[in-house]
């Protein structure tokens, strides 16, 4: 069975000035999973994500969310 996962992730929190980032590798089996997302605005700025810690709502949210006028 293929892992499916969404391809587009906001962050709760910036990361590095940046809260929206697409999926551009993945890896891993089981408790060991892990996405590598690249902002979308810079694609210099990159992050491995344990799938433990993206799959949390407190810290991403799937799809890309629109953004409070403030930020």
């Amino acid at each position: 069975m293929t892992w499916k996962l969404a391809k587009a992730w906001t962050s709760v929190l910036p990361q590095d000035g940046y809260r929206h980032f697409r999926v551009i590798l993945q890896g891993g089996k089981g408790q060991e999973r892990w996405v590598e997302l690249e902002a979308v605005l810079d694609a210099s700025i990159r992050r491995r994500i344990a799938w433990t810690v993206l799959k949390n709502q407190d810290v991403w949210t799937s799809g890309w969310r629109q953004l409070p006028p403030t930020e």
